[in-house]
């Protein structure tokens, strides 16, 4: 149903809807596409562009606006919009974005999860935050790490410099490294990674290539103890990694994680994180084949890479308005699916036996490679 019959219903008239769009340059010509806007009008709904260099307030009025900015100018015009505009829906709440934004803060919602399924677990990386080089230079506080591991910065905002990361071989790489960072120990995973993509109800994984698997016994002797990357396309490409890898790896054959158990995960992180938009990261830990990790969670991804994305969003934005015309609660809401079995508070211990559940640690965060490889796929509403 378009939202112009719901109003109809609703209130007797017909009227059109405005969603708000505020987006970097770079993500409004990749997400606001002809086609979206094309198809959200047919429903009712005008994606209208917000000038960053002019006030919020007078610009509107907007049913709905869509952001993805972070300046504290931009959070406070979101405030006063809300406070004049108390019925606008705002996706998603400033706060609960800045949750992503820290690599240790953005993965200790995944320990507020259980999910009650026999056949798979789940966890998340073993990893230490390092803030200084005092810190780094200490082997004490990262003895328990295994090498190789992956060094990324502390900050996840989404620039450039927060995805510059590296695979480290070795202890002795470790001050080249530049704090604040995160460690993570690297588990093989077959080079394969699955990203589930999240809209609201909506959640659809996808698989693509990731970093090739690390043998221990070639780790003696490597010819360097380091190698930085920012994405896994750029890394694949280098002469340092054998393209046979990935010509061997048959990634179609790759199965799928059990989409119930993503389903349920998708689930649980929309409702404590309280976000709509989002993506998270998945990886099969080689060495227990139903052992799955989280590596990264990220707040409004390239969705439009996946194949029909106007239609999931467009569908997404007609829930949204219609719940907004019932007065319904929207940010993270589940709507009448109750996610009260699936949230328990764990303590310390807990949380430590479900990171580290098979083998001697988990996987870092890896920046994979655009939807242009060949993949899978499996969707579901939640």
């Amino acid at each position: 149903m378009s939202v112009l019959a719901f109003a109809r219903e609703i209130n007797g008239e017909e009227r059109r809807f405005r969603i708000g769009y505020a987006l970097a340059p770079k993500k409004r010509n990749s997400f606001i596409r002809d086609s979206l806007v094309s198809l959200a009008r047919s429903r009712g709904i005008d994606l209208v562009r917000v000038d960053p260099d002019r006030p919020l307030l007078d610009q509107g009025p907007f049913d709905c606006v869509l952001h993805k900015l972070y300046s504290d100018d931009w959070k406070q015009q979101l405030k006063e919009f809300t406070e004049k505009y108390p019925n606008a829906v705002v996706l998603d709440s400033p706060e609960a974005i800045e949750r992503l934004h820290n690599r240790i803060s953005m993965l200790q919602v995944v320990s507020e999860l259980e999910i009650d399924d026999s056949n798979a677990t789940f966890g998340i990386p073993k990893q230490i935050v390092v803030h200084d080089r005092e810190t780094l230079s200490d082997h004490r506080n990262w003895e328990e790490l295994k090498f190789p591991v992956i060094a990324k910065p502390l900050v996840a905002d989404g620039s450039a410099k927060s995805h510059k990361m590296a695979l480290v071989f070795n202890r002795d790489a470790l001050n080249k490294l530049k704090p604040p960072i995160v460690l993570q120990e690297f588990v093989n995973h077959g080079g394969v990674i699955f990203k589930v993509y999240v809209v609201g109800e909506h959640v659809k994984c996808v698989k693509r290539k990731s970093l090739p698997d690390v043998e221990e016994d070639k780790l003696v002797g490597v010819s360097e103890n380091l190698l930085s990357f920012s994405q896994v396309s750029n890394l694949a490409t280098n002469e340092r990694i054998d393209d046979k890898y990935y010509k061997m790896m048959h990634l179609d054959d790759a199965e799928m994680p059990p989409l119930s158990f993503i389903t349920q995960i998708a689930r649980g992180l929309r409702h404590v994180m309280k976000l709509n938009l989002f993506n998270f990261d998945v990886i099969r830990d080689s060495r227990c084949g139903n052992r799955y990790l989280i590596i990264d969670i990220n707040y409004f991804p390239g969705y439009a890479k996946i194949p029909g994305y106007e239609t999931i969003l467009t569908d997404f934005f007609c829930d949204v308005l219609c719940k907004k015309q019932q007065g319904g609660v929207v940010s993270g809401s589940l709507g009448e699916k109750d996610c009260s079995n699936l949230m328990h508070g764990y303590d310390k211990d807990t949380r430590k036996i479900l990171s580290n559940t098979c083998g001697d640690g988990d996987e870092g965060n890896l920046q994979v490679s655009p939807l242009g490889i060949e993949e899978k796929e499996s969707s579901v509403q939640v």
